[in-house]
């Protein structure tokens, strides 16, 4: 049938999660993914807002990740595309009063292809007249837009409810991506296989932002039972994140990211009941390559041959284990000092989205790299996504 494509449709202070998730899961799948912005090229940028709530009466922002363009806006035409994603954060109020973007939204809707729209990507359905007499559910403010438009408001129950209503999926917040990227592939004509899979992922505070979120929601929308843990900490409980990003430094900044939930007790976990093991990079992996309960769990996987995934600075715990002897490894270029120490073949993660397996284990040196760190992940785990 060909590849699938797809076009998400970004602004500035586009909602970060709402943005980067989508399109690296997509792109992870199999997906063609063309990211565009009114006004801007292939190659610019547009700044991201974390949203989320920190027990106020509304939301909190603070500033995300740059999202890097990877398409011209005034160059893409709908007809070239199976479907639309359209996130939330404030990109939309000002996008649903733009001429090209209202024309664009109706000519997909018009053609009856696929449009996925979260949290206030809503407002856009309501301004390009395609949510009148559809069910749709968004982020709780914009009920008064879409009922004025003439749609069926469908209250969400949690931030994670998702409606889909023909070839119109909506969801109210990033917590339902799992169900709302789900949905959106299965539209797509997708198929997937193999995901009857338990994978454990290994969490720290101020671990990088994308680097636990990407993965962990990507593997939850094919279906997989994935859980985090944290020394010391318990389900329900939250990790702070950090984001990393390049922004004329001699190294990459960081600022806060969104508190990360954990979904399982540490002391609890049985490491023998999962399929595979993921690592995400940041700042947390410093620390608990010192703990000893963390080791053991990375022992465990190396030892039952299970597949292991590690990037950026996660591969620092790999070097405390001891099990990078004799293994091609990759890192985020700072960690290749303790890869090398650590009786491991460096391999240059160049260009940085590079991503390398070694039997059992999958390396990729940054963020950038998911595309191919999941799809690598999923080939070892036996997971297809076919269209």
């Amino acid at each position: 049938m060909g590849q699938k494509r797809v076009l998400l449709l970004c602004g500035d202070y586009v909602e970060d999660y709402e943005a980067m998730v989508p399109f690296q899961a997509l792109l992870a799948y199999g997906v063609s993914v063309d990211a565009v912005c009114p006004g801007k090229k292939a190659g610019d940028t547009c700044r991201t807002a974390v949203h989320q709530n920190s027990g106020h009466q509304t939301f909190s922002e603070t500033p995300g990740h740059n999202f890097a363009l990877n398409a011209t806006f005034d160059e893409i035409e709908a007809k070239n595309y199976d479907g639309l994603v359209i996130p939330g954060g404030r990109a939309p109020e000002y996008l649903a009063h733009d001429p090209k973007v209202v024309a664009l939204v109706t000519e997909f809707a018009h053609s009856g292809k696929i449009i996925a729209s979260i949290c206030h990507g809503q407002l856009i359905l309501a301004a390009a007249g395609v949510s009148k007499g559809r069910k749709c559910t968004a982020f709780p403010p914009v009920k008064p837009a879409l009922i004025a438009s003439g749609a069926h408001w469908v209250e969400p129950e949690t931030m994670a409810s998702t409606v889909v209503d023909g070839n119109l999926i909506t969801a109210a917040t990033y917590e339902g991506h799992p169900e709302f990227i789900g949905h959106f592939v299965k539209a797509l004509g997708g198929n997937i296989s193999g995901s009857n899979k338990r994978i454990l992922f290994l969490c720290g505070d101020y671990m990088e932002d994308y680097e636990v979120t990407v993965p962990f929601q990507s593997l939850q929308a094919l279906g997989c039972h994935v859980d985090a843990i944290c020394p010391k900490k318990k389900a329900g409980e939250t990790c702070p994140t950090a984001i990393h990003e390049f922004e004329g430094d001699q190294t990459y900044s960081e600022k806060p990211g969104h508190c990360f939930f954990l979904t399982a007790n540490y002391d609890d976990v049985d490491a023998s009941s999962y399929d595979a093991l993921v690592i995400p990079g940041g700042r947390a992996p410093e620390y608990l390559a010192l703990n000893e309960s963390v080791i053991a769990v990375v022992k465990h996987f190396f030892e039952s041959k299970k597949p292991v995934a590690s990037i950026c600075h996660g591969q620092l715990i790999l070097a405390a284990a001891d099990v990078l002897k004799g293994r091609k490894c990759t890192a985020y270029p700072a960690v290749k000092l303790n890869v090398v120490l650590a009786g491991a073949t460096w391999l240059e993660p160049d260009p940085i989205e590079r991503c390398f397996t070694d039997g059992n284990l999958v390396t990729g040196a940054a963020w950038p790299a998911h595309p191919e760190f999941v799809s690598q992940l999923m080939t070892l785990l036996g997971i297809q996504v076919s269209f």
